[in-house]
């Protein structure tokens, strides 16, 4: 049976990796991906390597859960920091997995 989620991406400069796994957590979500990643946009490319790497970071969650993560992380990053988010309708199999609580 099939569950209906949110996948939440957001893209965000590595040193702030730790800082981001908290405010997940605070919001609920169970696990998530981080994978490094590159790329151009607005602010152009980075490509400094004392930055450190740019993270992909992808969580399944609540749509109640979704939105105030976003909030959450425009609030506390996008002025100082190239941080993009977005959300994804999904659904999961197994998305018990994905809630508080679930098995």
């Amino acid at each position: 049976m099939k569950v209906p989620l949110t996948l939440v991406t957001i893209v965000i400069e590595g040193l702030l990796k730790d800082q981001l796994i908290q405010l997940l957590r605070r919001h609920g979500a169970t696990g998530f991906t981080i994978t490094r990643t590159e790329g151009a946009g607005s602010r152009g490319v980075r490509a400094s390597d004392w930055e450190g790497p740019n993270l992909r970071f992808e969580c399944i969650v609540s749509r109640e859960s979704a939105d105030p993560i976003l909030e959450d992380v425009a609030r506390t990053f996008f002025e100082n920091y190239s941080v993009i988010g977005w959300l994804t309708e999904v659904s999961v199999v197994r998305g018990t997995k994905f809630t508080s609580g679930g098995g």
